[in-house]
């Protein structure tokens, strides 16, 4: 009888679209907010949250201690099979 098969840990989302989407859902959370609920590091949450920013995904603005973000539905998906689509359609489809 052969070995009972191991379960592989895999998602369907990446954790940049993970963070996308907490960050659609509620644009005055906190990194430590973002990395408990997505089951990441503080330090990944705020590498990705950086990313997304630096590439034009999320704008984040300043409101007194802490940031308020926006995110821009209207940039392109960046898998090239998806090339065509863009941010909009993806939120659309988990929210």
């Amino acid at each position: 009888m052969p070995p009972p098969a191991q379960k592989r840990n895999w998602t369907f989302l990446t954790n940049h679209a993970a963070v996308l989407v907490c960050i659609d859902r509620n644009p005055g959370i906190r990194i430590d907010d973002v990395a408990s609920q997505i089951g990441i590091s503080r330090r990944a949450a705020q590498m990705i949250v950086t990313d997304l920013a630096a590439d034009g995904y999320i704008e984040r603005t300043r409101v007194g201690r802490r940031n308020h973000y926006r995110v821009r539905e209207d940039m392109p998906l960046r898998r090239s099979a998806f090339e065509d689509s863009d941010v909009r359609t993806l939120l659309t489809l988990l929210r």
